[in-house]
């Protein structure tokens, strides 16, 4: 894919690691630089990429030249990411969205900027998805649904037709969404946990772990 437009990446953490892989071989994108906050640089460069302070990013490279990514997932339930976010686009800079090859989305769908919307993700037919998503590998987002601002949406997460998801929710991994559900601002939906009626802003679900039995699978195999 030709390289037609220069990235910034905001992040040195695992995410930005996985960005700058998702950016460098799937999207028009060249990676120039990484930018942190200067009081939380702990390395010269990544991948041989230097990484710069965020607060003279402009100084370094002009917002004409270069559009940056947030790559930051869930810390302080989003707002880390969507503040540092605010803060690039205010100093001028176009925010960065990747939607990869391997994704299904329907023609119809609206997705707002700075989304990320990892592989085999399906987005079916009449979807919003909102600005500052980001849509990790495997989901089911159902037709006539909508994600809103600042939301994160782990793995294989079903959300069924007509539903309406909260600002700056979290919905863990394998968590499902019955049809017609409007989940509230600020909600953290925990791992398997399903969501059969509509819930309040700031709500926190959690489903129990397992519970180990008595037997060891040695003995219930009889081995």
């Amino acid at each position: 894919m030709d390289k037609t437009k220069n990235l910034i990446i905001v992040g040195d953490s695992a995410f930005a690691e996985i960005a700058y892989e998702y950016f460098l071989h799937d999207s028009n994108y060249s990676i120039s630089a990484f930018s942190v906050e200067e009081k939380f640089i702990k390395k010269a460069s990544l991948f041989g990429i230097p990484v710069v302070p965020f607060e003279t990013l402009p100084h370094s490279h002009p917002p004409k030249a270069y559009d940056v990514y947030v790559a930051i997932p869930y810390t302080q339930l989003n707002r880390l990411r969507t503040r540092l976010a605010a803060s690039a686009k205010q100093q001028g800079y176009h925010l960065a969205s990747y939607i990869s090859s391997k994704s299904f989305v329907w023609s119809n769908v609206k997705i707002g900027e700075h989304c990320f919307i990892f592989e085999n993700n399906t987005i079916q037919p009449f979807c919003n998805i909102e600005d500052n998503v980001i849509l990790w590998s495997g989901n089911h987002i159902g037709h006539h649904s909508t994600i809103r601002n600042n939301c994160f949406i782990s793995s294989h997460v079903v959300i069924s037709g007509f539903c309406d998801i909260g600002e700056n929710s979290f919905l863990g991994v394998n968590s499902t969404l019955a049809n017609n559900i409007t989940v509230g601002q600020n909600n953290w939906v925990g791992p398997s946990t399903t969501i059969m009626k509509n819930t309040p802003d700031n709500a926190f679900f959690k489903t129990e772990t397992a519970i180990s039995h008595k037997l060891s699978s040695l003995e219930f195999f009889k081995l």
